[in-house]
């Protein structure tokens, strides 16, 4: 089943996801932007599998889109301590 909010999700992801590409030149000189990237992008391919597994493959499309949150969390986790966590030590 297909809700309205997995379609709004994916809608507004696709949207800022075809701003960064338009926009890449500006947005590269934000320090390791890679990094921010690959994270947004993750997130975006996991709102597409949540809209896909409504069609099919339920358990498998369910489980990667699961894998894509974390792995997006995870790169911008690792984005936040590269960027933030350096500067300071932890006294």
């Amino acid at each position: 089943m297909i809700y309205e909010d997995e379609i709004l999700m994916l809608v507004l992801g696709l949207g800022v996801l075809t701003f960064m590409l338009l926009n890449y030149s500006n947005l590269k000189r934000i320090v390791l932007f890679k990094l921010l990237a690959i994270s947004f992008c993750m997130f975006v391919a996991g709102c597409i599998l949540t809209v896909l597994e409504g069609f099919f493959w339920e358990d498998a499309l369910n489980f990667l889109e699961h894998t894509s949150y974390a792995a997006g969390a995870i790169f911008m986790a690792i984005w936040f301590w590269r960027v933030f966590g350096k500067a300071g030590g932890a006294e």
